[in-house]
């Protein structure tokens, strides 16, 4: 089934059509976000990946094989207001995009568990959901 076709409804169709690096990726920052958002974060998905929102969108996971992510491998972590961040050690990524800013990983082993839930935890405060 081509990821260019369809719509997709549910983690399980995601991860079906994803290369088991790419969902090894998915499933470690998934984790990583779904522990550290408050209770009154949700999750959904939405332009066909993860997307975690609060009062406004927080952040999104879009691996490379997922049409539109602007990406041609790897897995997409972008923070949706990345640019009202302190980011004070420079982590993301500021690309062409003036709000969404975001980093890449190519393994499950360069996600800096540490980084990003400090980056979380500000841009949880931005969008004020408790």
């Amino acid at each position: 089934m081509q990821a260019t076709s369809i719509k997709i409804k549910s983690l399980v169709q995601l991860y079906e059509l994803l290369p088991e690096n790419e969902r090894v990726i998915t499933d470690v920052l998934r984790q990583i976000v779904k522990e550290n958002l408050p209770a009154g974060c949700k999750e959904k998905i939405a332009y066909n990946v993860p997307f975690f929102y609060g009062k406004k969108g927080i952040c999104i996971i879009w691996p490379a094989t997922i049409p539109r992510g602007g990406i041609k491998r790897g897995v997409l972590f972008g923070l949706w207001h990345g640019n009202k961040l302190q980011d004070t050690e420079n982590y993301l990524i500021r690309g062409t995009n003036r709000q969404v800013f975001y980093k890449i990983f190519y393994s499950a082993e360069e996600i800096d568990c540490g980084a990003i839930i400090k980056l979380l935890k500000e841009a949880v405060k931005i969008d004020g959901v408790k």
